[in-house]
């Protein structure tokens, strides 16, 4: 008999996003594919420290722990662009770390988005844009752009927390788009109008579904569930009602739920102890990375947003030259 997928969580992990590569990675740039080699093998021996995913691929893996081992609800797979005899370094760490990973993808520079499908992949976390920007454009899985990790990290291992971000993440650009195109104001009308309509599915919003079916199988009360889902949003009222009835129609359930009116998000993150933090803006994320372990969920190459970013982003590289 084959494996259900629908009952397994699966996390495609790159090795950059599992530990730290920098210097490597820097190599790589410098002296291309052979000056990397040549580093991989002198350096194949040597621990990788930790990265910005360590403590989420650590944390979730203990939740096979509460299951038949014949059966696990959880799988990591590390998905790289190296070659297998230059990824013996990452088997070593892994091996060392004690981390029950037992698939990898090595492909040698071949594209990784096509083996996102072939290995059922619900989440990918990665280092690397290109990749990031390929996977959310074809809409196979969640996938995030890892952030460097916080100094000073010390999560629990024996629960796992997820947080969200909710407009352009867990749910559809719809309301996102009227806030920017229009004004706060045209937003809560919106919302208040539409409060009864469900929001439309976002990038994230397979793997929220999916976290909340992995909860189910675990023997225990949701409510004391080791996996744990937050919800923590610039929204507040009245906009907050839609996104707690949406939530309810989709028969998901969130633990907790966090609406800040455009308060910083990184002390309530923090607070909250989250594993990793999936967002769509900077703003956001630039504080909160130095708390927790943060990833950003890019927009589609075609979407309006995108058109939004990419201004922000050319302006402050104006203001800058201006000041320089």
């Amino acid at each position: 008999m084959g494996l259900d997928f629908s009952k397994i969580l699966v996390v495609g992990v790159s090795p950059r996003a599992l530990f730290n590569l920098e210097e490597e990675e820097k190599i790589f740039k410098e002296k291309n594919v052979r000056g990397f080699r040549e580093y991989q093998f002198a350096n194949e021996d040597k621990l990788l420290e930790k990265g910005t995913a360590f403590p989420l691929v650590e944390a979730l893996l203990k939740l096979n722990k509460h299951v038949d081992p014949k059966t696990p609800i959880v799988e990591v797979v590390i998905m790289s662009k190296n070659s297998p005899e230059t990824g013996l370094r990452i088997l070593k760490s892994i091996e060392h770390y004690g981390l029950p990973i037992t698939r990898w993808a090595f492909s040698a520079g071949e594209a990784l988005a096509p083996f996102i499908k072939a290995f059922n992949i619900d989440l990918f976390l990665s280092k690397n844009e290109k990749d990031v920007q390929k996977i959310i454009d074809s809409s196979i899985c969640a996938t995030a752009l890892v952030y460097d990790p916080p100094e000073n990290f010390t999560p629990e291992t024996d629960r796992v927390k997820f947080a969200f971000d909710a407009d352009a993440v867990v749910f559809s650009e719809e309301s996102e788009i009227i806030y920017k195109t229009q004004n706060i104001d045209a937003f809560h009308q919106h919302e208040k109008e539409n409060e009864n309509v469900p929001l439309n599915d976002g990038p994230f919003a397979a793997l929220l579904r999916k976290l909340s079916d992995i909860q189910d199988q675990l023997p225990v009360e949701k409510e004391l569930s080791p996996l744990r889902i937050a919800i923590v949003t610039a929204r507040n009222s009245p906009s907050h009602m839609r996104v707690v009835k949406t939530l309810r129609s989709w028969n998901v359930y969130v633990d907790e739920a966090y609406f800040l009116g455009g308060w910083p998000k990184a002390p309530v993150l923090e607070a909250i102890g989250t594993h990793i933090f999936f967002d769509d803006q900077d703003r956001h994320l630039v504080d909160s990375q130095t708390k927790v372990p943060c990833g950003k969920v890019l927009y589609k190459s075609d979407s309006i947003l995108k058109t939004f970013e990419t201004e922000v982003i050319e302006k402050s590289k104006d203001i800058e030259k201006i000041e320089n």
